[in-house]
């Protein structure tokens, strides 16, 4: 037996060179491997792993991409055969098809034939189906990891060859390095950033750090952040800095939380409880036991609703499953440092959910609903029915000729190279937990703030010739880090990982470099494949009239596109009567889980007519809260969505007095509600007294 295993690792390690080498099993490294299959080239795909598919097989059932129109090839077709799949009515187990969309109503559950929220083993399935029908042009090796100090071998520009821990060697024509870290990348001495840059570096306004615009996800209560409350020479509790962050725009190297995507049910035959971990540690705790026994009690996450009753749960409110300010170092880390950091994750995010659950200093309406969820007893049974993929949102980024950033996700630079677009919102998640000098915690860095859909230029996937001319980066492709906020979703991915290998194959033709391929060929292929590469957000609305442009406006106008946004993901525009393209919704769901931020940027202190736009509707909300923060405080409001704005646009909720620069600010919200809320736009007009 032992002589034959040798054998076969002898055979393994003799694999032929191949045209195209995808080190990381991701999305984006299973479609390049399809379409180099597909356009008749041999591919091998390494996963680090024993399975598939990231983060979109590991939890992440909830799909992230703003506008659907911007995805297209296999991308879509994987979406298609999601819809495919839950078309047959014997794979509703615990609850029915008809039962399900009713409740998932606006572009969450079908639309044109794809469908967009999955169990994570039906995807497994469907890229195990997509992948065998590319036949043997595919390769897929596990379990192979790429050795990190001897691990890729070049000659001048090319990489050669990259070689693993185990001194297994795959050689090819080009690389596609597909992972959610970019080693190879790192290894083949490409240039990348980790962290934020400062708002001067790219000419931006969301990067870096952002303490004033960290709205959503933040504390609502005062808590005491000392071992020992009210006293600071305590020490502070775990997960919280000394120092105050700042000042806003500036940079550092600090990385936007990771978690786990879990995924519960509620039916009980089919639950596995919370369970303590063994090595539960309370002062980890502490800060979230303080935050509910000061009355930051929630029931709910708001778990985004699955078939068959599951859920893909993610992070919200001030203490969630992302472990704040603790994964700050597991880009460049060797293997070892990041499994002690994935471990600690894990530990953080069972642990919250027990105390949350059982611990008896929650209150018992929130321990009752907590229990309610447990994680789904046939999902990863593999892996005590835990996700397998930490969700890496950011790590290294490449610094390429082209560096995407918040003017290409607002359109204000438009590419003519696109390789696929992006559509979601400028997104990052918090990055720390502070004490303001009022003696208080606060977390910073998240921002979300929409986008326009806009496309994602080629050369932020392929580096700089003189670093390396064979090598493509989909995942960790060039970006700042507040594009690579919106950038950074699962589709999207798949959509670069496509592209890839199509300009891989480019180049294998005409025996030039990555950089030199023609770019026009290239569009070509890709709309020939399917691929969306580029439209503008013209609506028939617009194109009527009933959408009204900012710049004809008076005052102070502040978009829907431009507010810090949790939920509202919605877009719509058949109901008239709003500012710019649309507007946006919460589907009438997921109550008292969405808010949108508008900030205005003031030019003097003094009194504003504060007014708000909505479309009417009959099956709008008659009591959508608004609270607007002024010089005296905060006031409350509610709206009744179903009357017409006394102007026809606007409803005004107010004069109050306010003061210049950026400290003011309008939210709407959802809490409550007794119908459809609809975001669009705030004004502040400037008033005599």
């Amino acid at each position: 037996m032992r002589l034959l295993l040798l054998a076969l690792l002898g055979l393994f390690a003799a694999l032929p060179a191949q045209d195209i080498v995808i080190y990381g099993g991701t999305s984006g490294g299973i479609t390049a491997a399809i379409q180099a299959a597909r356009e008749g080239r041999t591919a091998v795909l390494i996963e680090p792993t024993k399975f598939l598919g990231g983060l979109t097989t590991g939890g992440l059932g909830a799909t992230d991409i703003g506008n659907k129109k911007a995805i297209g090839g296999i991308s879509r077709e994987f979406y298609t055969a999601i819809a495919k799949y839950y078309a047959d009515d014997a794979k509703w187990v615990h609850q029915t098809r008809e039962e399900y969309f009713s409740k998932r109503p606006h572009g969450n559950a079908a639309d044109e034939g794809t469908m967009w929220t999955f169990e994570p083993h039906v995807a497994t399935a469907v890229y195990d189906r997509m992948l065998k029908a590319a036949g043997d042009k595919v390769t897929v090796v596990y379990g192979e990891r790429l050795d990190l100090k001897k691990g890729v071998i070049k000659d001048g520009t090319r990489i050669v060859k990259i070689v693993m821990e185990s001194g297994r060697e795959f050689t090819g024509k080009v690389f596609i390095d597909a992972t959610y870290e970019g080693d190879l990348m790192a290894k083949a001495g490409v240039s990348y950033h980790v962290g934020r840059e400062a708002n001067a570096t790219y000419g931006e306004t969301l990067n870096g750090v952002q303490v004033g615009l960290a709205k959503s996800h933040q504390f609502k209560v005062e808590v005491d952040p000392y071992v020992k409350k009210g006293d600071p020479t305590s020490g502070l509790l775990p997960g919280i800095e000394k120092e105050i962050p700042g000042p806003d725009g500036s940079g550092d190297r600090k990385v936007q939380a990771y978690n786990f995507r879990m995924c519960t049910t509620d039916v009980p035959e089919n639950r596995r409880d919370w369970e303590k971990p063994a090595n539960y540690d309370e002062r980890w705790y502490e800060l979230a036991l303080r935050n509910v026994e000061a009355g930051e009690d929630r029931f709910s996450w708001a778990p985004t609703p699955m078939p068959n009753r599951k859920t893909d749960t993610n992070n919200n409110f001030a203490i969630s499953t992302d472990f704040i300010g603790q994964n700050w170092h597991y880009a460049e880390a060797d293997y070892a440092t990041r499994a002690k950091i994935w471990q600690a994750h894990e530990d953080w995010q069972k642990g919250l959910m027990w105390t949350y659950a059982y611990h008896p200093r929650v209150p018992e309406k929130m321990r009752l609903a907590f229990q309610k969820l447990g994680l789904a007893k046939d999902e990863f049974k593999d892996n005590g029915n835990w996700p397998r993929q930490l969700y890496v949102r950011e790590a290294r980024r490449m610094i390429s000729d082209y560096v995407m950033s918040e003017k290409n996700c607002r359109r204000v630079e438009v590419i003519e190279d696109s390789v696929g677009m992006g559509a979601y919102q400028m997104d990052s998640h918090h990055i720390q937990r502070f004490v303001t000098k009022e003696g208080f915690v606060r977390n910073e860095g998240d921002v979300e703030v929409g986008s326009r859909p806009y496309p994602v230029s080629y050369r932020s996937l392929r580096p700089r010739a003189s670093e390396c001319t064979n090598l493509l980066v989909p995942v960790c492709l060039s970006a700042s880090h507040i594009a690579y906020g919106s950038i950074r979703m699962e589709p999207v991915f798949m959509v670069l990982g496509q592209s890839a290998a199509t300009a891989a194959g480019l180049a294998i033709e005409g025996n030039t470099t990555v950089q030199a391929i023609d770019t026009g060929a290239l569009k070509e292929r890709l709309l020939a494949s399917g691929q969306m590469l580029d439209f503008v957000t013209t609506t028939p609305a617009a194109s009527t009239g009933r959408g009204t442009g900012k710049a004809k406006l008076a005052g102070i106008i502040v978009d829907d596109n431009e507010a810090t946004l949790q939920g509202f993901e919605t877009t719509g525009s058949t109901s008239a009567g709003f500012v710019g393209e649309g507007y946006r919704h919460d589907g009438n769901a997921e109550k008292g889980a969405m808010t949108a931020h508008f900030t205005p940027a003031l030019p003097s202190a003094g009194f504003y007519r504060v007014a708000v736009s909505y479309s009417i509707n009959s099956n709008r909300a008659t009591n959508v809260p608004i609270t607007i923060h002024h010089a005296q405080g905060e006031t409350k409001v509610l709206v009744n969505q179903k009357l017409k704005p006394s102007d026809g646009l606007f409803h005004v909720v107010g004069t109050f007095e306010f003061v210049a620069g950026k400290d003011s600010w309008v939210e709407i919200g959802n809490a409550g509600t007794d119908g459809h809320v609809i975001v669009d736009a705030v004004q502040w007009l400037p008033v005599e007294r």
